[in-house]
């Protein structure tokens, strides 16, 4: 996040791998929030991430890689998203299913 505030200016292009790896999920809010105001000055991003928070960027242009190749994805679609929001909308069913013997990795 330091880096984000005080080395990241206008007029960039930054390529990121995976700059959530050190941030709680706030900071990734408070990363967001950076991204829109350098993006208002004229910076561009390009991020490889597994955040669905980073994801959710406004507008953001969603790559994923399949066993097709890469394909372009609205938020909604990702795979990111699809587990998170199946792990929240019922984490004792998700975490049964996960720990029980059937499982199949």
């Amino acid at each position: 996040m330091d880096l984000a505030l005080n080395r990241f200016g206008g007029n960039g292009l930054y390529l990121l791998d995976e700059p959530e790896s050190a941030l709680s999920p706030q900071r990734q809010l408070s990363f967001l929030v950076r991204m829109a105001e350098l993006a208002k000055q004229q910076s561009q991003f390009i991020i490889a991430t597994h955040s669905p928070i980073l994801i959710a960027y406004p507008d953001a242009k969603i790559w994923e890689f399949t066993d097709v190749g890469l394909v372009e994805k609205k938020y909604s679609e990702t795979e990111n998203y699809l587990i998170m929001k199946s792990y929240f909308s019922n984490t004792e069913g998700f975490m049964d299913k996960l720990f029980s013997d059937k499982y199949d990795f």
